[in-house]
C-alpha cells in the first residue's frame, strides 16, 4: 500500500516527492517554516522543503504501518498538508502554510502516540471564513452514518478545502476562492456516493449496507432571471450525473423535491425574491420532466431569500458581488431513491 495518490488539485503533484520515514519524529508539534521575509534564499526554501518531505515521509509512516489510506484522520493529515504547500509554493505571505501544516501534524502526532478518539473538529485557520453552510452540513451528516467507513477520506479532505476556500475569500475574495468551493464541492458529492454505496462496492471495507441517501444536484441562475435559458450550463452537469447514477446503479427514483432559492439583492422577505424562486422551480420541474422525469413524481417549494448559502459581506464592485452570490441563486434538485 502507498501513500495516497495527490488527485485533488494538479498543483498537489508538487508534493509527489520521495517519501521518507524520519526517526525520532512523534511528540510535540514543531515544525516551522521560515519566516516569509526569509523566503528569499535558496537555503531557507531548501529548509522549507525538507519540512515538508519529513512530514510526508512520518504520513507514509504511519501508512506502511497499518494506517489504511481511507482513515480519516490520515487523509485529513494529508490534505492539510497539501493545501499548505500548494500555498506555500504560491508565495502565500499569511500565516496560512505554516497554520495548515501545524494542523496536519498535530493529527500525526495523535496517530503516532495512539491517541483514541482523536478529534474530528476543523479549525479555521488564519481566520478564514466560514464559506458553505450547507456543504458543511452534508458533510457533518456523513459523519453520523454508517456509510462514514466508505466515505472518510473525501470527507476530510471536503472540510480541509472548505477551510482553504475561506481562507481565499478573505486574502482576495470570491475569484480566488471559487475553484476550491468547486473543489470542495465535488468531493461532498463524491462523499455521499461513497457513503451511499457503502457496503456494495467490493473494493471498499466490508461493512452493513447503509439507507440510500438523496443525490443533490443544485441548478444555477443568472441574477434576477429565472428560464431555462438563464440557467448556468455547467451546473446542469450535477443533475445529468445524478440521473446517470441512479440508472447504472439500477436505482428506484422514489420521488424528486425542488427548492427554489434567491439571492439577497432584492432585500431580505420581499414578495419579489419568494416569486423569483417559485418561478426558478417551475422552470428545472420542466427541465426534468424533459429528461425523462414523471411529472407526479416531482415537487417543488420555494423559499425566496430565506436561506443564503453564501453571505459575500463586504465584496465589491457589484459584478463580483453578484459572481460571488451565484450559489444563493440556486434550485435545490434532491432524487429521493427507493429503499
Amino acid at each position: 500500500m502507498t501513500v495516497m495518490q495527490t488527485k485533488y488539485r494538479p498543483l498537489r503533484s508538487l508534493l509527489a516527492v520521495a517519501a521518507f520515514a524520519v526517526a525520532g519524529t512523534a511528540g510535540a508539534q514543531q515544525t516551522q517554516l521560515n519566516p516569509q521575509a526569509k523566503r528569499i534564499s535558496d537555503e531557507a526554501i531548501h529548509a522549507d522543503l525538507q519540512s515538508y518531505e519529513a512530514t510526508q515521509g512520518r504520513i507514509q509512516a504511519l501508512n506502511d504501518g497499518g494506517r489504511p489510506i481511507r482513515d480519516y484522520h490520515l487523509s485529513k493529515a494529508q490534505c492539510w498538508l497539501d493545501v499548505s504547500f500548494h500555498e506555500y509554493t504560491r508565495n502565500d505571505r499569511s500565516a496560512f502554510p505554516q497554520e495548515a501544516l501545524t494542523e496536519s501534524e498535530k493529527l500525526i502526532v495523535d496517530m503516532e502516540n495512539g491517541v483514541s478518539p482523536i478529534p474530528t473538529d476543523t479549525a479555521l485557520v488564519n481566520g478564514a471564513k466560514y464559506l458553505r453552510a450547507d456543504l458543511w452540513d452534508r458533510l457533518k451528516v456523513i459523519h453520523g452514518t454508517p456509510g462514514f467507513a466508505c466515505a472518510s477520506q473525501k470527507v476530510a479532505c471536503g472540510e480541509v478545502e472548505l477551510v482553504h476556500a475561506g481562507n481565499e475569500f478573505n486574502q482576495q475574495q470570491w475569484r480566488h476562492s471559487k475553484p476550491y468551493i468547486q473543489i470542495a464541492e465535488d468531493l461532498v458529492n463524491e462523499a455521499e456516493t461513497a457513503a451511499r454505496l457503502c457496503g456494495v462496492d467490493p473494493a471498499g471495507p466490508v461493512v452493513a449496507p447503509v439507507a440510500a441517501g438523496p443525490l443533490i444536484a443544485n441548478v444555477l441562475f443568472e441574477f434576477d432571471r429565472d428560464g431555462y435559458k438563464d440557467i448556468r450550463t455547467y451546473s446542469l452537469e450535477s443533475v445529468d450525473r445524478a440521473l446517470a447514477t441512479i440508472g447504472n446503479e439500477k436505482r428506484e427514483l422514489a420521488g424528486v423535491t425542488l427548492v427554489g432559492h434567491a439571492d439577497r439583492m432584492q432585500g431580505n422577505g420581499f414578495d419579489y425574491n419568494q416569486a423569483l424562486s417559485e418561478r426558478r422551480a417551475k422552470t428545472v420541474r420542466e427541465l426534468l420532466i424533459g429528461r425523462g422525469v414523471a411529472a407526479d413524481k416531482i415537487r417543488y417549494e420555494y423559499r425566496g431569500d430565506t436561506q443564503q448559502v453564501q453571505q459575500c459581506d463586504g465584496v465589491k464592485p457589484r459584478a463580483a458581488l453578484l459572481e460571488c452570490l451565484l450559489p444563493n441563486r440556486r434550485v435545490e434538485v434532491r432524487f429521493e431513491l427507493a429503499q
